[in-house]
């Protein structure tokens, strides 16, 4: 269900980045109630010197930054959930990263059921298949 795309400033760092799957899908299965066996996350890294907050590097500022996109599908959590989880996403990365900047963000993208899906098949049709089991 969840398809996660997070993007870290600084060098590529494989034991970071075991770290932080761990953290967000903890967190993604918590405070979203998504399970695990379909989570989906994918780590980039981003150098220092190529991300900048108002034409400015990290490098300069001396920082970290995140970017965190999910997908979701639509309707299945509460604008509570949600910022619970944005709020979540930015103390967890902020722990484990150091210093970050404030303009670092979280994006939950709701797909709809019948336009999202995995195994070929639509959310809406896995949810509707389930029901009548």
């Amino acid at each position: 269900m969840p398809i996660i795309n997070l993007k870290i400033s600084g060098p590529e760092d494989q034991a970071l980045a075991q770290q932080l799957v761990k953290e967000i899908g903890r967190l993604t299965k918590e405070v979203l109630n998504k399970k695990p066996e379909v989570t989906v996350v994918t780590i980039s890294f981003v150098p220092d010197y190529l991300w900048f907050v108002n034409s400015v590097s990290l490098a300069e500022l001396k920082t970290k930054s995140f970017h965190l996109e999910i997908k979701i599908s639509d309707s299945t959590n509460l604008k509570t959930d949600k910022a619970k989880y944005i709020e979540a996403v930015h103390q967890s990365l902020t722990t484990i990263l150091g210093k970050v900047h404030p303009v670092s963000y979280t994006a939950i993208q709701e797909m709809k059921a019948d336009a999202y899906g995995y195994e070929g098949l639509t959310i809406e049709y896995k949810l509707i298949t389930n029901q009548k089991k």
